[in-house]
């Protein structure tokens, strides 16, 4: 009898969950069983607002942005064998799943924040005007508005404060995924240049105006540049101090899940006429993504913002992970999102 109240009251924390998740977003439910057969029952709720992104983004032209000051040396930058007693919050690991996006058609899956009426058939048939020549001219830039961003040393279930966010250790931060993916590119034969300027660093405040100079001055000086990747890794809170980590299983090996947010003129973003065929060009990369690696995409984010892309067609931003993700893990999406590149861009010769 104990055991058939027990499944009871599982079935109606379901029933509540469900409810949940159609108000606040995602949900991450951790079902186990204990000695007796006494269902353990937990629920974190991600609201869909609270993909919560460091670069704090608004509907301005300009990204604005809160000062940060826990950009930490690499002797500070992870805590490795860490006390579950000093724990922080937990770290739940799940993956997002992009076929929950409104917006789909033929292995793209958009969620549209913008307001902006999208047809992606439509779109897609319209192709894009960027060509790549494999040459010794540089096709690629890679830069990072906000390089510190670093990740993880060890796979565990919580955070500690010494597991920073944030690092201008280059082998650790987000700039070393940079580094992965264009040796990939100038391997493939697509010319590559990699910025690693840490445009975050001393100041947060200030980092989108700080890499649209850097920006500029790379295509005045490398006209011959079609594709510019602004590289980041994500965040995502959940309820009180909890975090999740969204991973996915390709090829047996665990992979951070990536996600491409795209900027729109829309609302009150003006000066980006470009915006479409940038989010063509997204598009084709998100399509790709998923056809090679399914599930490691989670939905293009299509936002009333510019991140720079109005300076360049062939402008995306990339997240890969977040700080919960463990440097191999992002390592390995890394070197997933470089082949899945050169897959399309192979196509676009």
């Amino acid at each position: 009898m104990s055991n058939f109240k027990n499944y009871a009251v599982l079935l109606c924390s379901f029933l509540v969950s469900v409810l949940t998740v159609v108000y606040c977003g995602y949900i991450y439910v951790d079902i186990k069983l204990g000695e007796n057969g006494t269902v353990l029952f937990t629920s974190s709720v991600i609201s869909a607002s609270s993909e919560s992104y460091s670069k704090a983004e608004t509907t301005s032209s300009a990204p604005v942005e809160s000062d940060s000051s826990n950009a930490q040396s690499s002797k500070e930058s992870v805590a490795v064998g860490a006390d579950l007693s000093n724990a922080l919050g937990k770290i739940y690991e799940q993956a997002i799943s992009p076929y929950s996006a409104k917006l789909s058609y033929n292995n793209v899956y958009i969620k549209n924040t913008s307001g902006a009426k999208i047809d992606i058939k439509s779109e897609l048939e319209k192709g894009t005007k960027i060509k790549i020549q494999k040459n010794s001219k540089p096709q690629v830039l890679i830069i990072h508005t906000h390089a510190t961003e670093c990740f993880m040393e060890e796979d565990r279930g919580f955070y500690t404060a010494s597991d920073k966010t944030r690092t201008t250790d280059n082998s650790k931060n987000i700039t070393h995924l940079g580094e992965i993916i264009a040796e990939k590119l100038s391997k493939a034969g697509i010319s590559t240049l990699h910025d690693k300027t840490q445009h975050d660093y001393p100041s947060y405040t200030g980092s989108y105006s700080r890499s649209a100079a850097t920006v500029k001055e790379y295509l005045k000086k490398y006209p011959s540049i079609k594709i510019v990747i602004d590289l980041h890794r994500d965040s995502i809170s959940l309820e009180g101090s909890d975090r999740a980590k969204p991973t996915v299983t390709i090829n047996g090996k665990k992979a951070a899940q990536i996600m491409l947010c795209m900027g729109s003129e829309t609302g009150t973003v003006t000066g980006y006429p470009n915006w479409k065929e940038n989010l063509r060009f997204a598009m084709k990369y998100h399509q790709t993504i998923e056809a090679l690696y399914p599930g490691m995409a989670r939905p293009l984010l299509l936002r009333s913002s510019k991140y720079n892309q109005n300076l360049s067609t062939g402008s995306i931003l990339l997240e890969i992970g977040t700080e919960s993700n463990t440097l191999s893990e992002v390592e390995y999406s890394a070197t997933l999102a470089a082949e899945a590149l050169i897959n399309l861009l192979n196509t676009m010769v």
